[in-house]
Order: C-alpha cells, then sequence, then structure tokens
C-alpha cells in the first residue's frame, strides 16, 4: 500500500469515527430534552366517560382546536369532548378491529418511518415460523449501508445478529438496519416490497402502496391511519413479544469491523414511553412530506387499543393527541370475553360413523367491544349445528356456530369443531355390527389359569394345570 492510499484510508477511517461521535452526542441532547423539558398537561378521563362539551385535549392551546367549518368538510367520527389537529387520525380496538374514533381515516397519504411496522411484521413472522432465530448473522450490504435519513451506521460488510437489528429498527429507526433485514429476508429491498405489497392486500389495508421497507419519501409510497392501524394490530396482536423491544427507551449496540469494535447508543424516539401508562409501542416517522406521524399501541385492564396519528403539525401535536385518543378510548371501552361457562355441549350425534358420537369444543374464545355502557348481562348465546353432521369427520372440522346477539343485534360468533377425528363406516364394519346386533357379541373365552409351584430341596420347576 503506497503512502497516499494509507493517507486516504486514515482519513476515511477518523471521518467515520468523528460521524459516530456526533451521532453519540445527539443520542445524548435527545434524552436530555426527554427529561429536562415539562411534561406536556395530561387529561385523565374518569371512567364514567366524557363529560359533554369538555375539551380532553392534552394541550391548552386554542390553535389546536378544529373550528366548525373545518370539521364540516372531513369524513369524521370524532367525539366531541376531542379535539384534534392532526390530518388523519382513528383510534382501533386491537383485537376485535373495532373503530371507536377516526378522521380522513382513508386518506392516503405518506407516513414516513411509520412503515417500518410491515417490516419488522415480517421478521416477527419468520421468527415465529422457525425461518429465522434472533441469533442469526446479517451481513450488511453496501446498499443497506448506503442509506441516509435516521440510521446507526451501519458499514458494508459488518455483521450483526438479528436481534440487533430488531432494536436498531425499533428504538432508532434505522433505515440501514431496516434495508439490510429486508435484504436477508428476501434477497433484496425490491422482492420484499412485492411481499410488503401481498401483505398490506391481505391484510385489506386498500390504500397503501409500498415503494420502500423505511418509508424514505418517494412518490406513490402512501397508506391510511386505517391501514396503519391494521398492520399494527396484526404485529401487536399476534408477536406480542415484540413490545420487548418496541417499549426499550435506551440500549447500545457493538459495532464490530475491520478497524475494531465500538459502542454505539440507541434512544428511543417515542416520548409517551416515558409518559403513558399502559404503552405498548409501537412506531413514530417523520418527513418534510408526511410531517409528524405516530402509531401508539398501549394496554389497561385487558383493554388493548391503536391510535394511529399521521400528519400532525408538530411532534407534540402527535403525541399529546394520541395520548388523548388513548385516554378516550379507555374511559370508554369495555371488552366482553366469554369464559365458555354457558357452553355446555359436549358431543353430538354423527351419522354413518364408526362411532355414533363425537367429542366438541369452542374454536376460540369469543370478545366484544362495547363503547356505550351496554348491559352486559342481557347477551344472548345460542347453538346452532350444520343440518347434515356425518363421517368422515376429522380434528377440527367445523360442525356448527356458538352466536352471540345483543337486543337482537348480532355480536359474532365462534365455529364449533371436532374435538376427534371420525371414520365412515364401511361395509365390514356395518356387517360386524349387524352381526353382534341379530345374534349377540360371542363370549371371549377365559384364559387357562397356570399356577406355578416353587421348588422345594431344589427339585426342578414344575407347571400343574388345575382340574376342570
Amino acid at each position: 500500500m503506497n503512502k497516499n492510499q494509507l493517507k486516504t484510508q486514515n482519513k476515511t477511517g477518523k471521518g467515520i469515527r468523528a460521524v459516530r461521535a456526533l451521532a453519540g452526542i445527539l443520542s445524548v441532547f435527545l434524552l436530555a430534552e426527554t427529561i429536562l423539558l415539562p411534561l406536556e398537561r395530561t387529561v385523565s378521563v374518569s371512567a364514567g366517560g366524557i363529560p359533554e362539551g369538555e375539551d380532553v385535549s392534552i394541550a391548552d392551546t386554542s390553535a389546536d382546536v378544529l373550528n366548525e367549518n373545518d370539521t364540516e368538510s372531513l369524513a369524521v367520527n370524532v367525539p366531541e369532548g376531542l379535539s384534534l389537529t392532526s390530518e388523519s387520525v382513528i383510534l382501533m380496538e386491537t383485537e376485535s378491529g373495532t373503530v371507536i374514533a377516526e378522521k380522513e381515516a382513508d386518506k392516503a397519504r405518506p407516513i414516513a418511518s411509520v412503515t417500518k411496522i410491515m417490516t419488522l411484521l415480517f421478521i416477527a413472522e419468520a421468527i415465529d415460523s422457525g425461518k429465522l432465530k434472533l441469533t442469526d448473522t446479517v451481513t450488511v450490504s453496501e446498499y443497506a449501508a448506503s442509506m441516509g435519513g435516521s440510521q446507526v451506521f451501519l458499514e458494508p460488510g459488518e455483521t450483526q445478529n438479528v436481534e440487533t437489528m430488531i432494536k436498531c429498527i425499533s428504538i432508532s429507526s434505522a433505515n440501514d438496519a431496516c434495508v439490510a433485514m429486508a435484504e436477508h429476508l428476501a434477497g433484496s429491498e425490491a422482492a420484499f416490497v412485492e411481499m410488503m405489497n401481498a401483505k398490506a392486500k391481505e391484510l385489506g389495508m386498500n390504500n397503501t402502496t409500498f415503494h420502500n421497507c423505511c418509508g424514505l419519501d418517494v412518490t406513490g409510497h402512501v397508506s391510511c391511519a386505517r391501514d396503519v392501524a391494521l398492520m399494527s394490530a396484526e404485529l401487536m396482536k399476534n408477536h406480542p413479544w415484540i413490545t420487548k423491544y418496541t417499549t426499550t427507551w435506551m440500549d447500545t449496540i457493538i459495532h464490530t469491523t475491520r478497524r475494531g469494535s465500538s459502542e454505539f447508543g440507541l434512544a428511543n424516539t417515542n416520548k409517551l414511553l416515558k409518559q403513558y401508562n399502559g404503552i405498548t409501542g409501537l412506531k413514530t416517522g417523520s418527513t418534510d412530506e408526511a410531517k409528524y406521524c405516530l402509531s401508539a399501541t398501549a394496554e389497561r385492564n385487558g383493554v388493548k387499543l391503536v391510535a394511529v396519528v399521521l400528519a400532525a403539525p408538530d411532534t407534540k401535536t402527535r403525541f399529546r393527541e394520541a395520548a388523548a385518543l388513548l385516554d378516550y378510548g379507555f374511559a370508554k371501552c369495555t371488552v366482553y370475553r366469554d369464559d365458555e361457562a354457558e357452553f355446555t355441549l359436549t358431543e353430538i350425534e354423527v351419522k354413518k360413523g364408526c362411532e355414533k358420537t363425537v367429542a366438541v369444543a369452542l374454536k376460540s374464545e369469543f370478545s366484544h367491544v362495547f363503547t356505550a355502557g351496554e348491559d352486559l348481562s342481557a347477551i344472548k348465546r345460542e347453538i346452532v349445528l350444520k343440518d347434515k353432521i356425518q363421517a368422515p369427520l376429522a380434528k377440527g372440522d367445523v360442525v356448527g356456530e356458538y352466536r352471540y346477539s345483543l337486543n337482537g343485534t348480532s355480536l359474532g360468533s365462534v365455529d364449533i369443531i371436532c374435538r376427534e377425528e371420525v371414520k365412515k363406516l364401511s361395509f365390514g364394519t356395518s356387517f360386524l355390527k349387524c352381526k353382534d346386533l341379530f345374534f349377540g357379541a360371542k363370549e371371549a373365552k377365559q384364559p387357562t389359569e397356570i399356577r406355578v409351584n416353587e421348588p422345594e430341596n431344589g427339585e426342578k420347576l414344575s407347571l400343574t394345570q388345575p382340574q376342570k
């Protein structure tokens, strides 16, 4: 290596160390801002609901309040007590998908790094299916390392395990880690984006089109509040272990390259982690086009909610309006869950089967969200079986429904399934059953009793069959 090449390499190494040092300083300032700035005033909503006309907006700024002329042109289903300035919002109960409040929830718009929820969903699915392990090694490509925006400054050829990558995405919203994982799962970001769009269609995200996996502004890369809530609910409902990372406030990773090892700090941008009781995640995002976005998930007393705020005018507004939505939801929501105590059906008759009956059970627990103080003791249940239930039946086959209703309105149903297999009655089996029915089953011959006499005085062992 000549002197000029050596000088260039030394300058490059110093430049990278300087960038990392600057990133560390910025992380410290971010933490200081969170700790030192006064917390926004939070208005708690009583269990009895929000009194009519009471403003539950967290900030007392009149500029944040929409006037009547503004709301007339919006697709709005937001209670009077909530004052929201963000352009699109939605509040959804996670388990059932019930929408409690919304405003312009279907308007397609950029969502910035909130896009990464879909990337996390694919990572979680791969881990839970066994295709991926937290300890698997991921190699960073030159393309992944070149990502701009929020990053953890991964270098080409650097390796990290999957768990570290999840931390980088969940905590620091790292674009470089996000692309590295996309390439690891699909071979290329382009192939991964195709998977993202297919999953969006599967989840009913009708106003979503992805063009990258991290949310950088690209023409046509859009989603909406309702779609963000759908993918947020999918992640939190089916992969709850992800909250280990989405609730982490600060952490560190170790960069290991040919120049050695160095520590890098991670700081979460979701300030609700420090300010909101019951918060479980999920993802912030902001760009010039998307403005300030947030998907906030929380759980209290078994009620799980997701509040999505898109195109907020500033970062403080997205947090206080998400918190206000969650407060409203927890005050208004009651989740009914059936403990199956009333389901007494244990078996049903089967035609043309080797067995006359089959054991049955409910496929899953039933739950429903109520938001208007309904009398849950008035809920009615009804068993409805299929007209013809005959063999063959496999374990898990659906043979009916357990239906729920309140005051004549259907709430939903749960499938009634077989707990065991029932084979179809064959000609041979039918003949034997008929023979036994008409002639009686032949009594089985009792085995001959054989006694063993213990030998005495060294005599040989003998067997004695008793006389009849």
